[in-house]
């Protein structure tokens, strides 16, 4: 059985739970690949409201195994948190699976990135401060903790301690206030005796996973223009969401891939600074926040809204591979009288926009092609025919069922 792989092709927040949900059907696994707690994955079944963090998508379905892949960090206060909130609803968390090469976070690497953006001043990053880069940074100074670590607890309370220690003196020296040492081994002890029974060689289970030709599902968080390697550094997450990273994070490697769906809104938004060509700084971009409830779904800040920009989705093409997008969030449109999609950049790097007629029509409710207003449609076929690629789903409301099959 093939592996897809499903990866954002903007800024992220590009409804990828959605489409994960809706693909989880066919697969018998979704592996988390890369990123941490700063991911929030969204799905709507009828009036309940699944927002998860750390735990793959397809844990709503009883038939999947969610799998945490070596690429993830992991907090363990939210990874209970979450557990806990999904199995108060009624959601089976039971077969989760950690991989025991995950890099664990903790209160010294939260603590250090307040203290690093607070002393970018005005050129800060636009983190979102919950200790993903510091822990990635320690994971590259190979000084990081292994979720592997806790099945020896002693051993895992030394570490801890000795972390805690060591990091303190850079805390103190940046500023901060050094953090009491007893009480995170203590805290981090009694989560890793928790953490224990969820661990184990996830490369090992999910190859042999493969040998008896289950369907993998590999879930990114982020998206490419946040890659580590190719997004718009310096403003980038501090992983590789793109499909490569799929292969790095999991332990899969490239020759089983075979479906790689990348997933774009029928607009833009970014959260946090950095370069946006087609940003909108007006009523229009106001418009796009209120009608697209653009605020992120783990920090509630306000995402910077602007114009669907085929120049990045054709690089974001070519950098993963592609073989067939989805087109999210089409609904938000239904209310414009025009629509502009950047097709290119002028030779000052400004974009270059194609003007279609909006087609003021309510399209949530529309779950067949032969529902689509013919200028949605022209909208899709133009996306289509810029990039090269073929749009298999196109998004057409929040619910679980409000999407169509394009081809």
């Amino acid at each position: 059985m093939p592996v897809t792989v499903v990866v954002g092709a903007q800024w992220g927040d590009e409804g990828k739970a959605k489409v994960i949900d809706l693909l989880a059907a066919e697969h018998t696994h979704v592996i988390r690949y890369q990123g941490g707690h700063n991911a929030g994955h969204t799905v709507v079944v009828g009036t309940e409201r699944y927002a998860l963090q750390l735990i793959p998508s397809g844990v709503l379905y009883p038939h999947i195994i969610p799998v945490i892949g070596n690429g993830v960090v992991v907090d363990l206060p939210t990874l209970f948190k979450e557990i806990d909130t999904l199995q108060s609803r009624d959601i089976d968390c039971s077969k989760l699976k950690v991989s025991s090469q995950c890099h664990l976070i903790f209160p010294w690497h939260q603590s250090l990135d307040a203290l690093y953006e607070q002393g970018r001043g005005d050129d800060r990053i636009g983190t979102t401060l919950k200790g993903i880069g510091p822990a990635y940074a320690d994971k590259a100074r190979r000084i990081g903790i292994r979720a592997g670590e806790v099945l020896d607890p002693a051993a895992f309370a030394n570490s801890v301690k000795v972390q805690t220690v060591a990091h303190n003196s850079e805390i103190t020296a940046l500023g901060g206030e050094a953090l009491d040492v007893d009480a995170i081994v203590a805290q981090f002890s009694e989560l890793g005796a928790r953490l224990a029974p969820y661990v184990c060689d996830t490369v090992e289970m999910l190859h042999e996973s493969l040998d008896r030709d289950d369907a993998l599902l590999l879930e990114g968080a982020q998206a490419t223009f946040l890659d580590l390697d190719h997004g718009t550094y310096p403003f980038v997450t501090s992983s590789n969401p793109t499909a490569g990273g799929a292969c790095v994070g999991t332990g899969i490697g490239p020759r089983y891939l075979d479906r790689i769906v990348g997933i774009t809104k029928a607009y833009c938004t970014r959260v946090g600074s950095g370069p946006f060509p087609t940003e909108l700084l007006d009523e229009l971009g106001d418009k796009l926040v209120e009608i697209g409830r653009e605020f992120g779904t783990v920090t509630g800040r306000r995402r910077r809204c602007g114009w669907l920009d085929l120049v990045m989705l054709r690089k974001a093409v070519r950098i993963n591979s592609f073989t067939e997008l989805a087109l999210t969030k089409l609904d938000v449109l239904d209310t414009f009288d025009e629509v502009k999609v950047c097709t290119e950049y002028d030779a000052d790097g400004q974009p270059v926009y194609a003007v279609l007629p909006g087609w003021l029509t309510d399209i949530s409710a529309v779950s067949t092609l032969e529902g689509l207003p013919d200028k949605a449609k022209a909208l899709v076929d133009l996306v289509e025919k810029e990039v090269g690629v073929p749009i298999r789903i196109v998004g057409t409301g929040a619910e679980r069922h409000s999407y169509v099959v394009w081809q």
